[in-house]
């Protein structure tokens, strides 16, 4: 008898299959066909759980990347709304920043404008008068109209007999105080019409030397201390001009005036003469050390 549990195979020889009758021989090719099928369906199920296995790990993992991408995505949403946060108050400090800078353009801008005009109504109150430096000490006060009268008389022979001053102020202020010997006080003279300044001060810059009683001294236009230092900075300026024969003048108040290409040029300003002489190669050589 077969022993049970064995297989078909394992039990009979080939010589034995051989002499089976067809219905033993297909009884056992059922059997082994179903002994195949057993080891397959084992397999199957085996390599079932194992796929069931890895698809549930997958499937974590799945979930676990889907959590991150959706955390990521979270804070990417949370950054952007920051960024944005950030970017409107960055365009609010600088529209803030804008109007500051608006604002201090124009407050500078008003205060230029204040000072120029505050320098131009000083310089209108100035522009009848000439200034007498050098004069000894000692002269009386009230001769102050004489002082001027003789200075006149004297150095400008020429010009009439006619009056020309109505006196404002005299100072005795000298730049310097010595106790031991006397020292030069400045006269303020007030002209009647600018058109006498003007003549008197064109004859002091022809005549080589003003003197009064003997002893130098100078007559001056009247200016504001800001027309003062406008004209000084033109001074370098003009002494090169004159070297290269450009013919330059101060204009009144504190214009810069001079021939160019056969023409007269006129600045208020440094930075103006610059922007021209950018345009001027052979002017600014000249003045390439002084803008």
């Amino acid at each position: 008898m077969r022993e049970k549990g064995k297989t078909p195979e394992n039990q009979l020889s080939d010589e034995e299959i051989l002499s089976l009758q067809e219905k033993d021989f297909r009884l056992l090719m059922l059997k082994i066909m179903q002994d195949i099928g057993y080891k397959l369906q084992a397999k199957m199920d085996n390599l079932q759980e194992t796929l069931s296995k890895e698809i549930q790990a997958i499937k974590l993992k799945q979930d676990e990347i889907q959590n991150t991408i959706t955390e990521i995505k979270n804070s990417l949403e949370a950054a952007n709304s920051r960024i944005r946060e950030a970017e409107e108050r960055i365009s609010k400090v600088e529209d803030r920043l804008v109007e500051i800078i608006d604002a201090e353009q124009k407050r500078e801008k008003r205060l230029k404008t204040n000072e120029e005009s505050l320098r131009k109504l000083w310089d209108n109150v100035k522009c009848t008068n000439i200034h007498i430096i050098w004069v000894p000490e000692g002269e009386e006060r009230e001769r102050t109209e004489k002082i001027f009268q003789e200075i006149v008389a004297k150095n400008f022979p020429n010009m009439g007999k006619e009056p020309l001053t109505q006196i404002q102020e005299a100072q005795g202020v000298p730049y310097k105080i010595n106790l031991r010997r006397n020292t030069p006080r400045h006269i303020l003279i007030k002209l009647t019409k600018i058109k006498d300044k003007d003549k008197i001060l064109k004859a002091a810059r022809e005549q080589k030397q003003i003197t009064y009683k003997g002893t130098p001294v100078r007559l001056l236009a009247d200016f504001s201390a800001e027309t003062l230092q406008a004209r000084r900075e033109w001074h370098d300026i003009l002494d090169v001009m004159q070297e290269k024969n450009l013919q330059p003048r101060l204009l009144y108040p504190a214009r810069l005036s001079f021939r160019f290409e056969g023409e007269i040029k006129s600045f208020t300003d440094k930075q103006k003469l610059k922007e021209f002489s950018n345009t001027k190669l052979a002017l600014q050589q000249i003045l390439k050390e002084l803008l």
